[in-house]
């Protein structure tokens, strides 16, 4: 039962980043009364991206706590199956829905909507607007912002992703906690050529592939992602056009739907690219500033990042309310709870590039008869167990109501 010892309304708290992690924190946060703002670079909430999914007991008992478990299967993509195919577009290999989409999937725009529709009323937005600097004091922390008044917080969490701006404020250079796993990735939308209902394909050639899906039903688009090995490359990730350029060179004379995917890859604003990659810091917490989701434990694909920020979240703020806000026992509770449980999920996003883009013809055919025979149904239930023993890996408390 709540009582005043879980009050955190004396607690002020600012965190950065307004995609999964910061508004799933402030839902939670302001659950115990905690006076939250959010700050976020981009000029507004974000929209649309990956499909991200949540699989076992473990996210469905925090989502349901949280409040928002029914509204989320409300808006859920009904993903069905997705196929690997021929350069002529023939099923080499058939997977059902619940190896690529879990128990429910949903878009990440769509979810980070729900959570900053329950807390928009309570909580700070600021949005076009991030972190200059932060000065972290034995009272809490000074914060200059790069276009609002410099303001005094009890604690600031970075929820700011891969390429967090408080990581590098406070834990160091990025370079010292990502790590690059040969393969980079871009997404963008695209006309839907095949008529695609909730399905998709996915076409590889060796060091690359083409995966298109249609997970909204909308008869006119659907969402094109791309998968290259490469060694690191240098570019400017605000350079949209050069990034382009980068890509219509990889993927150059690609079959299937390649010559369409590069068309619509020219006019696409809305292109997303990045190296697959992971982040490992040496520790989550720092003073009065910690580090969640992808910030501190990210990786860019096939991590379940989405619903490792989402138990990241829940047990932060839980942490906070059993500790009566005392950040050094909260802090400490939270980074030995999290941190197997996010280290066990990343393990899992170590294939992504590879099961995408494997490097030769020979490991195409061996990835095709893995997930050929791994989809059969003597093995289903297997594979499913198998998918979500990372994502059940954590005994969770029972926080405060």
């Amino acid at each position: 039962m709540t009582n005043k010892t879980h009050d955190l309304s004396h607690l002020t708290v600012l965190i950065s980043g307004a995609s999964v992690a910061g508004p799933a924190l402030a839902l939670n946060l302001q659950r115990y009364g905690a006076r939250v703002s959010v700050v976020e670079k981009a000029p507004d909430l974000r929209g649309g991206g990956f499909a991200v999914d949540f699989r076992g007991h473990v996210h469905r008992k925090v989502l349901t706590e949280m409040g928002i478990w029914d509204e989320i299967h409300a808006r859920q993509t009904h993903m069905g199956r997705q196929m690997v195919v021929d350069a002529d577009g023939s099923p080499k290999v058939d997977l059902p829905s619940e190896m690529m989409s879990g128990d429910v999937e949903i878009f990440r725009g769509e979810l980070a909507r729900i959570m900053y529709e329950r807390t928009r009323d309570r909580v700070e937005y600021v949005f076009g607007d991030s972190i200059a600097t932060l000065t972290d004091t034995p009272d809490g922390v000074d914060v200059t912002f790069e276009n609002s008044p410099s303001r005094r917080f009890d604690l600031v969490i970075g929820a700011d992703g891969l390429h967090s701006r408080t990581r590098s404020l406070v834990f160091g250079d990025e370079s010292r906690y990502l790590r690059f796993f040969d393969h980079y990735v871009a997404g963008f939308e695209i006309p839907n050529h095949l008529g695609l209902d909730r399905t998709g394909r996915v076409y590889s050639e060796p060091g690359r592939a083409i995966a298109l899906g249609n997970y909204d039903g909308h008869p006119d688009r659907a969402g094109a992602l791309l998968v290259f090995r490469s060694e690191r490359l240098s570019y400017d990730r605000r350079d949209i056009d050069g990034q382009k350029r980068l890509l219509a060179e990889k993927f150059a004379g690609m079959s299937w739907e390649g010559p369409n995917v590069l068309k619509a890859l020219a006019t696409a604003d809305d292109l997303y690219f990045d190296a697959i990659a992971q982040i490992h810091v040496d520790r989550l917490t720092k003073g009065r500033v910690a580090l969640l989701g992808d910030a501190g434990y990210g990786a860019t694909m096939g991590g379940m990042g989405t619903g490792v920020a989402i138990v990241g979240s829940y047990v932060l703020a839980g942490e906070l309310a059993l500790a009566g806000g005392d950040h050094r026992t909260a802090f400490a509770a939270y980074e030995e709870r999290i941190r197997d449980f996010a280290i066990g999920c990343q393990k899992t996003s170590g294939n992504a590039g590879p099961f995408f883009a494997p490097a030769t013809e020979r490991r195409i055919r061996s990835r095709d008869r893995m997930y050929r025979l791994l989809a059969s149904r003597p093995l289903a239930a297997f594979f499913k167990r198998l998918t979500e023993k990372s994502a059940t890996n954590i005994k969770l408390p029972e926080y405060p109501v």
